[in-house]
């Protein structure tokens, strides 16, 4: 915890323990909202409860937003229906529809209710997208005008909208609402008054449609160093707006999840605060990992109950075999998994990235395969029972095993994520748990057999 958070939290709890209301209230009033949020999510149910009857609405609506999942579900039983109702009517129209999208129906269904009719057809209209689609993540709340305005039409119109919101463009459309581009307000404010807004439009267009995925919508904003973009419907008609604080939130949201999937567990396990709960989710994770441990120690018996006096030397290297694989399946997965959440173009092409990462592979198992071979001769060299196997076979046995299993490491950790993205599963999924224990049993059933083989004890 930071040291300024840190003293927010130490002086909201002396007003709270002193009882002192009228001075908390002040002290929250000095306060921006993302920092009365950090101190939320640190304290307990009765002093969030304390923090909330002191707050004005719309502070009360700005902190609700932006706590962490888990606390806001805290928050909704807090608060209570009729109180929620109050603050989310608050919330900006696609900041209301997200948070009432983690909500229970029959809550949703009350909070709607104490709305506008307006401003209740609006949240739910959002909250019918994906809430990882374009559609989920725009703003509503835009400037349009059609194609044939002037340019002190379209500044009038700017100045009638009574919205509090940041504008840097003006899109234009045409008589059915279809988009057509939009205007910098730069040019809007250097232009003459009685040019037409049609005679202004950036050549360049680019949109989204509501549909899309939100790590789409990022990368084109990288790509295009975008400030805005509008959303489309199917029809091509303007229905919102993406602008790049939200899209900094997107990234932010992205690369937490793959992290989580990297790790073996899930980011929904941030959405609640039970134990149970989060222990449930990591192991579903967990017990395929260990179904795939017990297939590794199934071919480890194997191979002991038939050939004992070589698995016994042979088996003191099979955690090195496991470990290099796995991590040079990793290393691989993660440049890919890495290129295909950035949108980068060479990440995309299957056989441009086959050939950098085969040859990259090939050097790595090379290398790995000599280097490992000279620490096996030094080792084996004081093990009783090597003459019986053969120590030049068993060192060749490790250094071709090592050679193999790092290639088939590699070649999984390139092609299991362009597998994932095509049939629609996250490719982080390549880089997690279960991957790294398939590596471990292939690498170790390959050890061995090289093993057998190249003692003769194989026919």
């Amino acid at each position: 915890m930071a040291e300024e958070e840190k003293r927010f939290v130490e002086d909201i709890e002396g007003l709270l323990e002193a009882g002192n209301r009228e001075g908390l209230r002040e002290y929250l009033r000095e306060l921006l909202s993302s920092e009365i949020s950090e101190v939320v999510e640190v304290f307990d149910n009765e002093r969030r409860r304390s923090i909330f009857d002191v707050l004005d609405k719309p502070t009360s609506a700005e902190v609700l937003e932006k706590v962490d999942e888990a606390t806001r579900a805290e928050l909704f039983v807090i608060l209570g229906g009729k109180e929620l109702s109050s603050i989310v009517s608050e919330l900006d129209a696609d900041d209301a529809a997200d948070v009432l999208s983690e909500m229970e129906e029959e809550d949703v269904a009350e909070v709607l209710e104490s709305m506008s009719e307006a401003e209740s057809k609006e949240i739910l209209r959002l909250m019918k997208y994906s809430e990882d689609s374009a559609g989920g993540i725009m703003d509503p709340i835009l400037i349009s005008v059609p194609e044939d305005a002037t340019v002190a039409e379209a500044v009038n119109e700017i100045r009638a909208a009574e919205i509090d919101e940041d504008f840097y463009s003006v899109f234009v459309v045409d008589k059915d609402s279809k988009f057509l581009g939009d205007v910098r307000i730069r040019l809007l404010l250097t232009s003459r008054e009685d040019v037409k807004i049609k005679e202004l439009i950036d050549p360049e267009i680019i949109y989204v449609r509501a549909d899309a995925d939100q790590e789409e919508v990022r990368n084109i904003f990288s790509k295009n160093d975008l400030i805005v973009i509008p959303v489309l419907d199917v029809n091509d008609k303007l229905i919102g707006r993406i602008t790049a604080d939200r899209i900094i939130e997107v990234a932010e949201e992205e690369a937490a999840e793959d992290m989580y999937v990297m790790a073996g567990t899930d980011p929904d396990e941030l959405d609640d605060v039970s134990v149970v709960r989060a222990a449930r989710i990591r192991m579903t994770w967990l017990l395929p990992c260990m179904l795939g441990t017990a297939i590794t120690a199934l071919v480890m018996m194997f191979f002991r109950t038939n050939y004992h006096i070589i698995f016994v030397t042979a088996a003191a290297f099979v955690p090195m075999i496991a470990a290099i694989s796995g991590n040079a399946g990793l290393q691989t997965s993660t440049i890919v998994v890495s290129g295909l959440a950035t949108g980068h173009l060479a990440a995309l092409r299957l056989r441009q990235v086959f050939s950098r990462e085969v040859r990259i592979a090939f050097t790595v198992a090379v290398s790995c395969g000599i280097i490992g071979g000279l620490i096996c001769a030094v080792l084996v060299h004081y093990h009783s029972t090597v003459e019986e196997v053969g120590p030049v076979r068993l060192i060749f046995a490790f250094g071709t095993a090592m050679f193999s299993a790092i290639m088939v490491a590699t070649t999984l950790g390139l092609c299991l994520p362009f597998l994932f993205r095509k049939i629609g599963i996250d490719p982080a999924i390549s880089s997690g748990p279960l991957v790294t224990t398939a590596n471990d049993s292939i690498s170790v059933a390959i050890y061995l057999t090289l093993a057998l083989l190249t003692a003769g004890k194989i026919t």
